[in-house]
């Protein structure tokens, strides 16, 4: 044992799972708070930011505050992925240390794979369609709800959209049951 100021702190492995309780519990926490913060920014940005911000916008100026909301909303979007991918990394480290100082975290494999999935949809959408997306709406001038329905950027633009919707949704249902589960615990 090394002590700083009189307190014990374990420097080895035996002394660590000595301490089991004691090391698991800020763990937990850091595991905990990483989800909540990764669920909680795409809750908050899917059902509070982009609906107000396309409402008042819009509500300013139909054409112009479309345009300038969606810009606003993509921004904000790269700000949760970015969150997502820190929470993912903090939380698979924070599950493997506890797999290595005490007993094995209830179903490690499917938490850490189920981790794994919800990043890989996050990276996708942060990282191939989001770029692309803002691409798309670069080549046009104004809403692109004003194109006709048959126009291919159009198309294309509401396809990835309709993608990227159904990327952060099972990302966050993915989140929903981590969340559970470590409710569980």
């Amino acid at each position: 044992m090394l002590a700083i100021v009189g307190e014990p702190i374990p420097v080895t492995v035996d002394e660590c799972r000595g301490q089991y309780n004691s090391l698991m519990r800020p763990l937990r926490y850091l595991y905990v708070l990483a989800l909540v913060l990764w669920l909680g920014g795409m809750a908050v940005a899917g059902f509070v930011v982009a609906p107000t911000t396309f409402s008042v916008l819009e509500g300013w100026d139909a054409s112009t505050g479309r345009v300038l909301a969606g810009q606003v909303f993509g921004a904000v979007l790269r700000r949760v992925h970015l969150i997502g991918y820190a929470a993912a990394v903090v939380m698979f480290l924070t599950l493997t240390v506890q797999r290595m100082l005490g007993p094995r975290p209830k179903h490690y494999g499917i938490r850490v794979g189920l981790l794994a999935v919800m990043l890989g949809l996050m990276l996708y959408s942060g990282v191939i369609l989001s770029p692309r997306i803002d691409q798309i709406q670069s080549q046009v001038t104004g809403p692109m709800n004003q194109l006709p329905a048959t126009d291919e950027k159009r198309l294309e633009f509401d396809g990835l959209h309709q993608l990227s919707t159904i990327l952060v949704t099972a990302t966050m249902a993915g989140g929903l049951v981590l969340l559970a589960w470590e409710a569980r615990e």
